[in-house]
């Protein structure tokens, strides 16, 4: 090609380049996948078994298996009813978000108030200006369920106790958990204070999904602090005389009677099982014991798509530097009914105008795992840019005209 009509062609690529940067008129370069969608795999999973039937003495029950979020069996479980201590799985919510988001370290300091100090019920008989580290606080939390402890992690996070509270309320409702209302941070009964059986593994499936790092203190059975001079021993006995149990919290009161969240964790499926309002301590840990039972002779839980996973590659707006890598956010697993399978496909969905500048991990579209037998979806994830996609420069589109083609036209 001669050299004038390479000029020609560099000439008539700068114009649009141009108008779509200065004017805001797109031209080149520019993809839509507006609602785009595909099958790239299939693999199977399950149909779900036949509702199970219990003989509870307690009033409301639920079991769920936490990646999936599916619900293998209720009862009563948007029942109204007081929680007690197993109001601290938001509260380790919270502290977990602090600590996952750099806000927090384990190493920092918690001072004991007055307030805090003063705390009755299940406790570690802190002292006013008695310090713990935050690891130490977790543990105090998780195995004793020490409630001045727990009033000293709130007021260290949110200030006052109070401004603790309106964040776990925050919380409850940014997780949709339609039929809860905190009135404290540790459980002890009060006016207002209420939560589901349903709300409560809803909470409980937050807390180990993002936050695994919790279940290193939710299974301990014994410990110490104070250097050894003051003993922990667990409060839910289920992690001792349950095989995989990994936590996860109890809760009395005379009012509330015996609650309990339970998880356990098998050959890598775990699931979560609640009971509210039994009569003794003896009955919940019973009944959470046979739903875990139930869920682990029936289901297992299978992963389809690991996190990080990338699933595609294209082309982003406003971009000249090659194809972006698309990932999966968050694992996609599915339950999976013992010796029983059907179908599924994949089908990935992009957003519309994906437009630079993108940075690493902003959402571009969702994937969904379908199943062919009824076309439902089953499971999804969204989808993200591994990587900081930068907007192209007129130095960007220079240098790519001058390697597309002069210089492939001189290598010819």
């Amino acid at each position: 090609m001669k050299n004038y009509q390479k000029l020609i062609i560099v000439f008539l690529f700068i114009i649009p380049i141009i108008l779509s940067n200065v004017l805001g008129v797109s031209f080149l370069y520019d993809i839509e996948k507006n609602n785009d969608s595909y099958i790239i795999d299939e693999s199977s999973i399950s149909t779900s078994a036949p509702t199970p039937e219990f003989n509870f003495q307690s009033t409301a029950q639920i079991l769920m298996e936490p990646k999936s979020g599916k619900i293998i069996y209720a009862n009563n479980e948007n029942e109204k009813l007081i929680p007690a201590s197993v109001t601290k799985i938001m509260t380790l919510l919270l502290i977990m978000e602090n600590i996952d988001s750099g806000k927090l370290k384990y190493t920092d300091k918690v001072v004991c108030s007055a307030n805090a100090s003063g705390m009755g019920g299940s406790q570690i008989w802190l002292k006013e200006g008695e310090e713990l580290t935050v690891d130490e606080a977790l543990k105090c939390i998780c195995v004793v369920s020490a409630n001045d402890v727990t009033v000293a992690m709130a007021e260290k996070i949110g200030g006052t106790e109070s401004n603790f509270v309106n964040m776990m309320n925050k919380k409850a409702e940014e997780l949709n958990m339609t039929n809860t209302h905190f009135a404290n941070s540790h459980g002890v009964d009060e006016e207002g204070h209420y939560t589901t059986a349903l709300d409560i593994a809803i909470m409980s499936r937050e807390l180990i999904n993002n936050h695994p790092d919790i279940l290193k203190y939710t299974s301990i059975w014994m410990d110490s602090i104070r250097n050894g001079q003051f003993g922990l021993s667990s409060t839910n006995k289920l992690i001792r005389y349950y095989e995989g149990a990994t936590g996860l919290k109890t809760g009395f009161t005379s009012q509330a009677l015996y609650n309990l969240s339970a998880t356990a964790t098998r050959n890598g499926t775990t699931f979560i099982a609640v009971v509210m309002k039994a009569p003794t301590s003896q009955i919940r840990q019973q009944e959470c014991s046979q739903l875990l039972d139930y869920a682990f002779a029936t289901y297992e839980s299978k992963n389809i798509i690991g996190k990080g996973e990338i699933v595609d590659n294209v082309k982003i707006n406003k971009n000249v530097n090659g194809l972006a890598n698309i990932c999966i956010k968050d694992d996609i697993s599915y339950l999976v009914e013992k010796g029983c399978h059907i179908e599924t496909s994949q089908r990935i969905v992009y957003d519309q105008n994906l437009t630079a500048p993108l940075k690493k991990g902003d959402t571009v579209g969702k994937i969904e795992i379908i199943n062919n037998q009824d076309g439902q979806i089953i499971g999804e994830s969204k989808l993200i840019v591994d990587t900081d996609i930068e907007k192209s420069g007129y130095i960007d589109y220079l240098k790519h005209v001058f390697f597309t083609f002069i210089l492939r036209d001189n290598n010819v």
